[in-house]
């Protein structure tokens, strides 16, 4: 199956969604559970855990949608909604919940079946494990990989004030300085390509684990380990970087697995071709630098 997509969508709308204008809000056809809230981002990989859990519980909540380039996140109803200004964030019953692995964790008790956290200690301690990994430095990685490849030519293209502009609007200094220095430098950017390697040993466990004890991360039942953790393939595959499990047979059959699952509908159908015109365009230019990081 071709890079995390299952379907075209119309005009780079998420399908399935409706909305159009200005308005940075689109709700899920249908509306969804009105009890049930998630405002979130299409290609947004925390929101897609988020997503897949839903779809594994057959659970519709009415969806909000962000345009994360144009700031729709720091707009004051949102950040009054969430503080941090970040996607996703769910409301059950009137409360906000945020991290996207605990909102997961959350889901999973709010709506027990199917389960998806093991019964067995052990398991369910090393489905934690590697659930957690996004919060203990991949989802970091992630972030400085897919800017360095592909999003800050988007920056890039924006005009000095824009861009100060946009700078400006991240309240976290530390993660202001981050975005400015990856925009700036790219794969040229020191922590760039120790994120590169960092992503690279995360396939390495994957890989080895899957070959010890498959087919899932956490035994023999699908888990929040494995829906956690698939978009952050995913976003590999999407930055043309699949070559990186070539030699990594158990854990190609697994990323095989996860794209046959019903559930990958929750981050397949999101997926917007705009987005991924923009992963392909230096793809080729840029490969050599991250094989250079690989190796160093």
């Amino acid at each position: 199956m071709a890079r995390g997509v299952r379907r075209e969508t119309a005009r780079g709308r998420p399908a399935g969604l409706t909305g159009q204008g200005p308005d940075p809000i689109i709700v899920r056809t249908g509306g969804g559970n009105p009890m049930l809230e998630l405002h979130h981002n299409n290609m947004s990989v925390c929101s897609a855990k988020v997503r897949l859990v839903l779809r594994e519980k057959d659970v519709a909540p009415a969806e909000h949608h962000y345009d994360l380039r144009k700031g729709d996140q720091f707009a004051p109803a949102y950040m009054a909604l969430n503080p941090m200004g970040v996607v996703p964030t769910l409301v059950h019953h009137g409360s906000p919940f945020f991290e996207s692995t605990l909102i997961c964790e959350y889901l999973d008790e709010a709506f027990p079946r199917p389960r998806l956290r093991p019964a067995d200690p052990a398991e369910r301690t090393t489905m934690r494990r590697w659930a957690s990994l996004p919060d203990r430095g991949l989802h970091a990685a992630c972030g400085a990989v897919s800017s360095a490849l592909a999003f800050r030519y988007q920056f890039l293209a924006l005009t000095p004030e824009d861009l100060a502009a946009n700078l400006a609007q991240t309240p976290d200094p530390e993660r202001r300085e981050r975005k400015r220095m990856c925009i700036e430098l790219g794969m040229d950017w020191p922590p760039a390509a120790a994120a590169v390697r960092f992503y690279d040993s995360v396939l390495r466990q994957m890989d080895t684990a899957l070959a010890a004890g498959g087919p899932w991360l956490a035994g023999d039942a699908y888990s929040l380990a494995d829906s956690g953790l698939t978009p952050y393939v995913v976003r590999l595959d999407h930055l043309n970087l699949s070559w990186m499990w070539d030699n990594r047979p158990a854990l190609a059959a697994w990323y095989e697995a996860v794209q046959a699952r019903p559930n990958f509908a929750g981050l397949a159908d999101y997926v917007e071709p705009a987005y991924l015109e923009v992963m392909d365009a230096r793809a080729a230019e840029l490969r050599p630098k991250v094989e250079a990081a690989l190796a160093g």
